[in-house]
């Protein structure tokens, strides 16, 4: 009874375990085995089958046969890396041509694999040249006057020259000496831009916890000037004080007193290579970024005196202290009166260093960014290391600046560039000032000043949100169709549209 208990017992335990077996085995098997049927895998002996029903590694062999052909390929594809593809031949042009020619004519490997890198290269370099053209365009829009802003400055210069009150003094004769005052907060914008310096008077007036001890000091160009002064004649943003001058009422700036402007004058080359074709010596290989810069580079605004204003301030402003200069381009966030508490140490320029950041794209320029450093007077003089700071909003401490030789430094090194066929950088303004002002800069925190708006579209939007100013730098500004949807709402917010001028020019909140 004893050895019968127990060959019961290990009967039933050998069935049991061998049901369970067969129920994990059987499902792998029945599914490999279809697959091989689907695939046309079945003259194969029956070990070679098993093998490939049941898997290598459950059986333990090193590989099958699609890895080996993985590997043949591998083998193929390093192959025909190194051929030339003969441009006169014509190749697929879409996955589906291809797969459609390859089963018509049957490839064999290797023409297989000539003809896929064929089509890959082709498709990259149809790539390349897409965004090469979105940028060029971008580079058209960006340097072009947008239909309705022109359309704005015609219609304010109209209002000036038929209505007084567009034409009245800025500001009243009452508030004259407060343009003097050290106790209020100067700013100083220098554009031609109108809609732009609105934008800018508006989001400072408002961001600031005392407008009355605001006072703006804009800049403009003898064209725009009427319809700028009447602007801000119509739609004063009181108890701020805003007074608008154009170049042309500095009697001491003339194009024959200043070297630049009269070499940018005489130099044919320099001429076009701002206003020249911008399209001559583009390649498709190029890095869309590097070509980019190069765009940028050859922006007429370069050439413009007000794009070299703020070098002229201590003249501009013989009896201020402190200014805070600000690009038409910005928006203030919060009240920047703080500015002035800030101990610059007795440098000259407060700004932000763009050399220290988490955008590496945005935050992470120094000298070498910006300089030709084969060029050996630039190799000779700068460190390609050194740390860039940003224009764009800077606090100048005027005392200071006239008792050093930074405008005649800049207006040297821009001479140079002039003299060298514009080979020393390729970066507007902003590199013979950080030759200029070495040793004149004091950081101020990053929060005051976020730039890249105009050209990172993947800008972190809490990130704006906390800055002090925020900064449109680069192509696409907020007022053009290629500014970037999401971070035209910072700008927009502070434009007017219900103004009969903004309406009439059919200037319309972005959607």
């Amino acid at each position: 009874m004893k050895v019968k208990a127990a060959a019961r017992y290990f009967s039933n335990r050998t069935i049991f375990y061998t049901v369970l077996a067969l129920a994990f085995l059987l499902p792998f098997v029945f599914i490999l085995t279809a697959v091989d049927t689907l695939e046309g895998v079945n003259d194969c002996s029956s070990l070679d089958c098993l093998r490939r029903r049941l898997g290598p590694r459950f059986l333990g062999w090193s590989g099958d046969d699609s890895t080996k052909l993985v590997k043949e390929l591998y083998k193929i594809l390093e192959q025909v890396n190194s051929l030339e593809i003969p441009d006169s031949e014509k190749f697929p042009e879409s996955f589906s041509e291809f797969l459609s020619d390859m089963k018509d004519k049957e490839y064999d490997a290797k023409t297989f694999a000539i003809r896929l890198k064929a089509m890959i290269e082709n498709m990259d370099k149809e790539v390349k040249r897409s965004r090469l053209a979105e940028q060029l365009h971008k580079h058209f829009v960006a340097t072009s006057i947008p239909k309705a802003i022109h359309c704005l400055t015609l219609r304010l210069t109209d209002e000036y020259s038929s209505n007084s009150r567009a034409r009245k003094q800025l500001p009243a004769p009452e508030l004259l000496s407060l343009l003097s005052d050290n106790s209020c907060h100067h700013f100083v914008l220098a554009t031609d831009n109108i809609l732009a310096a609105s934008v800018v008077v508006t989001s400072v007036v408002r961001s600031s916890l005392n407008p009355g001890r605001v006072v703006f000091h804009v800049i403009t160009d003898k064209k725009t000037y009427p319809g700028m002064h009447a602007w801000f004649a119509l739609n004063p943003l009181s108890p701020a004080i805003i007074e608008v001058k154009g170049i042309h009422q500095f009697h001491w700036l003339r194009r024959e007193s200043i070297p630049v402007l009269k070499a940018i004058a005489n130099y044919h080359g320099v001429r076009n290579h701002y206003h020249g074709n911008h399209i001559v010596g583009t390649n498709v290989s190029e890095n869309p970024r590097v070509f980019t810069s190069k765009l940028q580079a050859r922006s007429p605004k370069y050439v413009s005196l007000l794009n070299h204003m703020r070098i002229y301030l201590p003249e501009i402003f013989p009896n201020l202290n402190k200014v805070v200069f600000l690009d038409d381009d910005v928006v203030v966030q919060r009240d920047l009166s703080p500015l002035w508490l800030i101990d610059l140490s007795g440098k000259v320029n407060g700004a932000v260093e763009i050399c220290k950041g988490e955008d590496t794209w945005v935050m992470a320029k120094s000298f070498r960014t910006y300089f030709n450093f084969s060029h050996p007077l630039i190799a000779d003089k700068l460190d390609p290391d050194e740390c860039a700071w940003a224009y764009g909003m800077n606090i100048f401490d005027l005392n200071a600046w006239r008792k050093t030789n930074i405008r005649e430094t800049y207006l040297f090194w821009v001479m140079e560039n002039l003299k060298s066929s514009v080979t020393l950088w390729k970066l507007g303004t902003l590199p013979p000032a950080l030759i200029a002002f070495r040793g004149y800069v004091h950081p101020i925190d990053p929060s005051w000043h976020m730039l890249g708006l105009g050209y990172q579209e993947m800008t972190d939007t809490d990130s704006v949100r906390k800055a002090a100013v925020i900064h449109y730098n680069g192509q696409c500004k907020p007022w053009l169709e290629i500014g970037y949807k999401h971070l035209q709402p910072f700008w927009t917010r502070h434009v007017n549209y219900t103004n009969d001028f903004i309406r009439s020019c059919r200037i319309l909140e972005p959607q």
